[in-house]
């Protein structure tokens, strides 16, 4: 009952929000730690592409932010957060309309692996590269960002 009161208050929060054009292009749509390579303390690769699409940058940035930047008790480190968002701006400057969505952008984020991963839990797929993961640390970020919304820190 608490997950579907969840689900449904954010589908409500997502399908109400005031439709807005963000810069759109090439996303990877899954770049969390695991599908980064370091050498010698540097990146020197990105793997597992099965995501990318034509979306939002600003959606890609999110999505990236809520793996890599998670603080103790399931939400978000502000101060990794700020490096990792002030890195991309220095390259790619958001738009105050990025910046404006971000509180949502990061819902969006959290929901949507949280959906995914209860998909893969209740209806597995067969094959040796199918990792299941535990959905409730999607859904503890989700409610974490429902109760303490944060701005976008640029």
């Amino acid at each position: 009952p608490q997950a579907r009161a969840l689900l449904d208050a954010e589908l409500l929060a997502q399908m109400s929000a005031p439709a807005v054009k963000l810069p759109r292009g090439a996303i990877h749509g899954d770049l969390f730690r695991d599908n980064a390579l370091f050498l010698s303390g540097r990146l020197s690769g990105i793997i597992d592409f099965g995501f990318a699409a034509t979306d939002s940058l600003a959606y890609d940035l999110a999505i990236s932010v809520n793996d890599w930047c998670l603080g103790p008790g399931g939400g978000l480190d502000e101060t990794k957060t700020a490096a990792l968002v002030g890195a991309y701006h220095a390259l790619r400057p958001l738009q105050l309309a990025e910046a404006d969505a971000w509180p949502r952008l990061l819902r969006a984020a959290a929901l949507r692996f949280w959906l995914s991963r209860l998909y893969d839990r209740h209806l597995p797929r067969s094959g040796e590269m199918v990792e299941q993961r535990d959905p409730a640390h999607f859904e503890t970020l989700l409610r974490a960002h429902q109760a303490h919304p944060m701005s976008c820190p640029i």
